[in-house]
């Protein structure tokens, strides 16, 4: 069934970027959009351990589409009124998902059971794992996958990356701790048990650096799983002098002795960093 799917999206898609808008399969977004909002389909999964991710660019294509096929509309919830595109996600007690007011999802954006949603923002596309904790004001971007048993502290900011329609998206695999203020975009994969203390910023070019042996050894796009990452800076030179660049310093690895929240915050203390 999602194979004959994808190929009326990807139809649809030849049709809009053709310039003929009005022969979009508008049942065909719909379907794919209520699959995506179910966890049916995803933007990406994994595939082979230690491998990159799939991307699935006709799902992206579905969520662009959908936007063409959608006009403005006027919604209530509570006190509240939105004017949007974009219907807001429903559903959370059958789906056994927490959601404190005044949380926003929208439709598209597939929350699984026993994650809790603190006053938070989840774009459509977003995938929210198990058990999960999108902190106060922390935001998910469009088609973001966050794993079980995760933990987005207060204000993380995850990026969404929906053009181009190939792009990986922000991946944060289970069990991560992102700390408070954390941003994570440009397609960053933070592999599983890996904790950013607070304030990390993460882009696809800023590097991650382990300076735990004779020689540094680093990352780009990407956090080690297990690893224990906090800001840093890096000297560069420019025609005007020596500056520091941010990057993540990688200061050690999860383990048992570290796994709980106090014994993580001491060790990033020691770093000149914590959770937040």
């Amino acid at each position: 069934m999602s194979d004959a799917l994808r190929t009326r999206i990807e139809a649809s898609w030849e049709v809009m970027t053709s310039g003929a808008p009005s022969a979009i399969d508008a049942d065909a977004v719909a379907d794919a959009i209520d699959r995506l909002d179910r966890g049916e389909i995803r933007v990406a999964e994994p595939g082979v351990p230690g491998e990159p991710w799939l991307v699935h660019p006709w799902v992206k294509q579905a969520v662009l589409l959908y936007f063409r096929t959608r006009g403005l509309e006027t919604s209530e919830a509570g006190p509240f009124e939105y004017h949007d595109k974009l219907p807001l996600k429903h559903g959370y007690a059958a789906s056994g998902v927490r959601v404190v007011p005044p949380a926003a999802v929208r439709y598209g954006a597939h929350i699984e059971p026993d994650a809790v949603l603190m006053p938070s923002y989840v774009n459509i596309g977003a995938y929210i794992g198990a058990r999960t904790m999108v902190d106060t004001w922390a935001t998910v971007g469009s088609c973001a996958q966050i794993g079980a048993d995760v933990h987005l502290a207060g204000g993380v900011g995850v990026g969404g990356v929906l053009e181009p329609v190939q792009a990986a998206p922000v991946v944060i695999e289970d069990g991560a701790f992102i700390g408070s203020r954390c941003v994570v975009v440009e397609g960053v994969h933070v592999g599983a048990g890996a904790v950013l203390g607070a304030g990390v910023v993460l882009t696809g070019n800023t590097p991650v650096i382990d300076p735990r042996g004779d020689e540094p050894v680093e990352y780009r796009g990407r956090v080690p799983a297990g690893a224990i990452v906090v800001p840093g800076s890096r000297q560069r030179e420019f025609a005007a002098g020596h500056y520091g660049m941010p990057c993540g310093l990688i200061i050690g690895e999860r383990t048992g002795a570290t796994d709980d929240k106090v014994a993580l915050n001491d060790l990033l203390r020691d770093a000149g960093s914590s959770l937040g």
